[in-house]
This record gives C-alpha cells, structure tokens and sequence, in this order.
C-alpha cells in the first residue's frame, strides 16, 4: 500500500475534502446535532457547535499522516458540507481499509453516499492499493447496507452482537468489495 492521505476527489456532484474549522457550523446544523443522524453512530449529537469544532479541532492535525483518510462530503449544487465519509480502519497486513459515512437528513435518498462511497473506494484501490473495501452497518439500519449495496459491495455476513452505537449492542452486518471485484464487472 502507498499511502496518500485525504486528498481532495471529485465526482460528478460532489467535492470530498479535508476539514477545516470554516465547517465546524455547517457540519454541526446539516448532521452532528440530529438525533436521527447519529442514531446508529458510535459517538452522540453534538449539544452545540463548540463540540463540533473541538472534533474537528482534534482532526486537522491528523491530516500530516498520510495513512489518515477523513473527508468531508461538500455538495456543489449548493456549495456547502452535508455528510462525511473516511477511512475508519486500515490494514495493512491484508491490505484492507474499512469505511464509515454519515450525512445530513436532508440529502437522503438521493444516490449522493453511494456516489461519495464509490469514489473513495475507487481511490483507496486506485491511489493506495488497498485490496479489499468494507463496511458495516446495524441490522436494524438497512437503508446505509442500501448505500453500501448502490456502491457495489455485497453483504457478506451478520456478525451477531458484534457492535455498539447510540442504540446499545447490536448485530453488525459486514459488506465489502475486492479491487478483482471491479476488474470482474
């Protein structure tokens, strides 16, 4: 793997780019502070915007590591952050990253994640030679295994009572795509 950090990418309708504390607002009232956003997230609603910028705060500095994978998801139509999507986990020793999103209410149903998903699992086997891409969801979320699906991942199991987010412990369903996955297609 060679490792390239969060470098900006562009699609069609989005722009996937690195933080900067000019977002702390935007990202705090588009999805931090909505309880239904971070429903099935590992971290709770943002009470107010000092904490979505003392996140974002604690981020920036992580953007030295070129191993950090962390973007936000800017929408172009109308020039302002509603989601982010990174590299939670990478494995170097099977040469595999894991990948977690979230967006704002507003902008669901709309294909904008799988779009957001695609790109960044396109550069992770393209720019960084990351073989296999996956993700996870709650059980009880099948809307973001949707997203996942829409990306061309396929769902591979259920790890029962695996995970932990805001709803408690939960059982993790695992999708994933192989770089020989795309070369198939």
């Amino acid at each position: 793997m060679e490792h390239k950090g969060t470098v900006t990418i562009g699609t069609e309708r989005l722009t996937l780019r690195r933080f900067t504390e000019e977002d702390a607002v935007k990202m705090y009232e588009n999805w931090a502070s909505d309880p239904e956003v971070t429903r099935f997230m590992t971290w709770p609603p943002h009470a107010a915007p000092e904490v979505t910028r003392a996140v974002i705060g604690s981020w920036i500095p992580e953007y030295e590591n070129p191993s950090y994978y962390n973007w936000i998801i800017e929408l172009k139509e109308i020039g302002e952050p509603i989601g982010s999507i990174s590299a939670v986990k990478i494995d170097e020793s099977v040469s595999s990253a894991e990948v977690g999103y979230c967006m704002g209410r507003k902008w669901w149903g709309r294909g904008i994640m799988p779009e957001a998903l695609r790109a960044v699992t396109a550069f992770l086997f393209d720019e960084v030679g990351v073989n296999r891409v996956e993700a996870t969801h709650d059980l009880n979320n099948p809307k973001s295994g949707r997203v996942m699906d829409k990306a061309g991942m396929k769902q591979e199991g259920i790890l029962r009572q695996a995970g932990l987010n805001n709803q408690g412990i939960c059982d993790k369903v695992v999708h994933a795509i192989l770089k020989e996955d795309i070369r198939q297609a």
